[in-house]
């Protein structure tokens, strides 16, 4: 056996910023330097950020990647990590054509670099590419065929891209054939709730496959809609796990490995076969496998450090810190100094300020409370009893008089009356939002949650109105699961529960109107959200809900309601994607379309629905 000790970079990168990139992973190989790391690898795409979308069908962009990972190499030898072998990843293009594609040379590749001593010692480019969900992988890049096996000091290290563990053959199948002692997985896995779980599985069961430790390394942070929560990890050739990292912080995992030495050490036969040149992958196609020796004797024995195996997150704890995180990093990344978020006293409003407050800290936070007459007391006494309690700068507008200068000005046309004029409130504080962003420079952060979303309980215009949404993928059962999650984790914290217990048993109501509950045009939430679960993210139909055991009624209902509302969620606010299927990037549905699930084939055209209509 041989020693090795492998670093993973869990580390948080920003698209487009190929310099900051560049600092970023030359600060991270210095650290690996200091803990006396043989070799640090890096996530997906470090050097470009991911995803980087359609940036990688620039030429120019393509280019400058290139050049960057060129310039990396010799900078890091430069800076004293010339004999740290850097597993990178940035965006190449394709030596040879795709002819399987029909795709010529120069198309743009997923790619892993290898630095070492001031040069690019090998190359990879992912094999396997991703076409569902959020990812669009196969519309920008052509896949690798070719395996590069690393000699590191006695052992040999094989390549693999995120999908290529996800998917039978291919890579994992070739390692094993190549016999490597060590898998590098490089990774931009987005988070979603109980992923983490499944990676473990994963990780332990492509281990086993290739019967080769496994070191995955997971990007960490926020990127538009999506959330990387890193939990980066080390599993031995039977799946033990040997190493973890903390979720959704920056950190550094260092773990000391025994592994295999490869199948000449020093000149020595070793039992095994040794194979080099194409290899059956499993998967319908051939990869070549060609040997890269970095350097060939093994590292002087040395005393292994204790790994750290950090615990997973609970659910709700996961959760929130993703929400978090993806609020911060949307704020950070675009340039925004501060956040300004309408406060009404609901339990939406609540946690949004509190989310951001744990992301940008109070000061950088402000709430506005717009009551109108239909506002209770209760309501803007609660909204400023949790400005007290988290310290961010909160204002009383009272919109009355505005809204009563719209009606003026519409007298002459009949007036406002109904839902009209309900959302005429909602459209006021919108614009009173907007104007403060104007004024001040905040981002405006909406508080709709993805029961509204899915049902168009939301004003165009009004409430839907803003930069950034921070829970519009958190389910409404799952808004109070969160608020009582936060409240109890304070105490722990040595903190006051931010959000007043009133807010969080209060009955939901926009309060627009008179005696105004929720529960007057949308199903309960409890079976609300249950019905979502199913339709939304298992894509089930009418038949489908009614045979898991959904109310044949409130299937119609709630059917109807969410395929409505799909023009509504078009205008909607980008922010981050936490469940399975999330409305944006991840569901894509038309806004013209005569299917309905309600009746299983397509009708006769129905009525539009009027603007912001929810009917029971």
């Amino acid at each position: 056996m041989t020693q090795l000790r492998v670093a993973l970079a869990q580390v948080d990168t920003t698209v487009g910023d190929l310099a900051a990139n560049a600092d970023l992973v030359s600060a991270w190989a210095g650290r690996a330097v200091r803990a006396g790391a043989h070799l640090v690898a890096f996530p997906e795409m470090t050097l470009t950020g991911y995803p980087a979308e359609d940036l990688v069908l620039r030429r120019s962009f393509a280019q400058a990647s290139r050049a960057a990972v060129d310039r990396l190499a010799r900078r890091l030898a430069d800076e004293g990590a010339g004999e740290l072998a850097v597993v990178v990843g940035y965006l190449d293009s394709s030596r040879n054509p795709t002819p399987r594609l029909g795709r010529p040379a120069g198309e743009p590749q997923n790619a892993a670099a290898v630095l070492w001593r001031g040069e690019v010692a090998a190359r990879y480019a992912k094999h396997h590419l991703p076409n569902y969900g959020v990812f669009d992988e196969f519309r920008y890049f052509v896949p690798g065929y070719d395996f590069p096996v690393l000699r590191l000091h006695g052992v040999d290290v094989g390549l693999t891209i995120c999908e290529d563990l996800w998917q039978d053959g291919g890579p994992v199948a070739v390692a094993r054939a190549a016999a490597v002692g060590l898998l590098v997985c490089i990774n931009g896995s987005p988070y979603e709730r109980g992923k983490a779980f499944q990676r473990d599985e994963l990780a332990a069961a492509r281990a086993r496959e290739a019967g080769a430790a496994l070191a995955y390394v997971n990007l960490v942070g926020g990127q538009d809609e999506l959330v990387f929560d890193g939990g980066s990890l080390v599993v031995d050739a039977d799946g033990r796990t040997l190493a973890r990292a903390e979720q959704f912080t920056e950190t550094l995992l260092t773990v000391d490995l025994d592994l295999p030495a490869g199948a000449l050490v020093a000149g020595a036969p070793v039992a095994g076969p040794v194979v080099t040149g194409p290899v059956d992958a499993g998967d319908g196609t051939t990869i070549a496998v060609s040997r890269v020796v970095l350097a060939d004797e093994p590292v002087s024995p040395f005393e292994a450090r204790e790994p750290t195996v950090a615990q997973r997150l609970d659910s709700a704890a996961e959760l929130y810190a993703a929400v978090v995180t993806g609020t911060r990093d949307y704020v950070r990344k675009n340039g925004f100094a501060s956040v300004v978020l309408g406060l009404s006293g609901g339990i939406d409003s609540a946690l949004v300020a509190t989310i951001a407050v744990d992301a940008l800290g109070a000061a950088r936070v402000h709430t506005v409370a717009m009551p109108s007459v239909h506002s209770s007391a209760g309501s803007v006494a609660d909204a400023a009893e949790l400005a007290r309690r988290t310290g961010v700068t909160h204002t009383v507008v009272p919109i009355q008089p505005v809204v009563d200068a719209f009606h003026d000005a519409l007298a002459g046309t009949g007036g406002l009356a109904g839902l009209a004029a309900e959302n005429l409130q909602a459209r006021v504080r919108g614009t009173l939002l907007m104007a403060l962003s104007n004024a001040h420079g905040h981002l405006v952060l909406t508080t709709g949650n993805k029961s509204e979303l899915a049902t168009g309980f939301s004003t165009l215009y009004g409430d839907s109105a803003g930069g950034f949404a921070p829970i519009k993928d958190v389910p409404k059962t799952l808004v109070w699961e969160l608020a009582r999650w936060r409240n109890a984790q304070a105490p722990r914290d040595g903190e006051a529960p931010p959000i007043p217990e009133e807010i969080i048993v209060k009955p939901p109501s926009a309060e627009l109107a008179p005696g105004q509950l929720d529960s007057d045009r949308l199903p309960d939430y409890s079976t609300l959200d249950a019905v979502l679960d199913d339709y939304v993210e298992r894509d089930q139909g009418r038949t489908e809900l009614i045979t898991a055991g959904h109310d044949p009624d409130t299937v119609e209902r709630v059917i109807r309601l969410a395929d409505l509302a799909e023009y509504k969620r078009r205008q909607n606010p980008p922010g981050p994607k936490v469940t399975s299927k999330a409305f944006g990037r991840d569901r894509r549905l038309p806004i013209t379309s005569h299917w309905r699930e309600r009746t299983g084939s397509p009708p006769a055209v129905e009525p539009s629905p009027r603007p912001d209509s929810v009917t029971p």
